[in-house]
């Protein structure tokens, strides 16, 4: 089996002794290449590189934005030209702040404890076959947003440049920030999905490929509960900024069980494919990272497109 395994040095939790663990590991079952990322798409250049020459598996070794160069590297998008009769497979150890889609997946969040997870899976040659979500012209694993979150990823993006690691505390006081922010604009975005009534006076609104959205330090938040990587997307899309309202619904999202609920709040689990507009360019954040401002976003689920080194479901 030939692997290549894709490292971010400069993510959060990635350790040379964390890489060294798994770089020997994998040498010992695989014929195993490694390469530590330079820059801004390395992973996507990589992993493309990968797909080419054929190899078998792509274990990455980051944060979640990693996770998703990697996957917009080696895996095409429907109806494009680059078909490819064979794809590697993808495994993942975390490295980041967060870690969502990994965790989301079933995989530990311990870098150490995941490569023996890593390994154990792939002696018994059992994989999973999971649905992504596709933003116009780009993959995503687990979330993309207009509006709010997209604006606290912009804002941590910037503190990550000017040397400020993603810390859980340092998101939350970014998102009560951007909040009050926010809470002074008019609503500009309206939701189209299948079958329903189009949704105005949307202030942001996340369109999700599985539960939970995020997390709050070790704590799951869940806007569409009912939603999965075997599923359609998750729709949340919220049509108050009012800090009562605004709190009951934060406090829906961080229970064990919980299932949002609320006047201001249109909520749907598993739709086909969801188109967001605004009447003025908006945010969008993509797994965690900023994108940029779009007048319009077309979100696809498209499923069982993606081979992982994952447990059952």
């Amino acid at each position: 089996m030939r692997t290549l395994l894709i490292v971010n040095p400069n993510a959060t939790s990635t350790t040379p002794e964390t890489r060294d663990l798994l770089a020997h590991a994998l040498e010992s079952r695989t014929q195993l290449t490694v390469v530590h990322t330079e820059h801004r798409g390395h992973a996507a250049e990589l992993a493309q590189w990968a797909a080419d020459i054929e190899m078998d598996l792509i274990v990455v070794h980051g944060g979640d934005g990693t996770v998703n160069e990697t996957i917009n590297g080696f895996l095409p998008l429907p109806g494009a030209a680059n078909q490819r009769e064979r794809l590697p497979r993808l495994g993942i150890i975390p490295g980041g702040s967060a870690n969502v889609f990994a965790r989301a997946l079933g995989i530990d969040p311990d870098p150490v404890r995941a490569t023996n997870q890593l390994i154990d899976l792939l002696s018994v040659d059992k994989d999973r076959r999971i649905g992504l979500g596709v933003a116009d012209d780009r993959w995503f694993i687990f979330s993309a947003g207009v509006g709010l979150d997209a604006d606290v990823c912009e804002a941590i993006d910037a503190k990550r440049a000017n040397g400020h690691a993603a810390t859980p505390s340092r998101y939350l006081r970014t998102t009560v920030k951007q909040f009050f922010k926010a809470k002074r604009r008019d609503p500009m975005v309206r939701v189209v999905i299948p079958g329903h009534e189009p949704v105005t006076e949307v202030h942001y609104a996340f369109v999700t490929n599985a539960s939970p959205w995020t997390y709050l330090d070790n704590t799951p938040v869940r806007t569409n509960p009912g939603t999965s990587f075997e599923t359609g997307l998750g729709v949340f899309a919220m049509r108050t900024m009012g800090l009562l309202p605004t709190l009951r619904i934060a406090r829906q999202l961080l229970a064990p069980n919980g299932n949002p609920k609320g006047d201001k709040l249109f909520r749907v689990d598993d739709s086909p494919s969801v188109r967001v507009e605004a009447s003025e360019p908006i945010g969008l954040q993509i797994d965690g990272d900023f994108i940029g401002r779009r007048n319009m976003v077309n979100f696809t689920a498209v499923p069982d497109v993606l081979e992982v080194v994952a447990p059952q479901p």
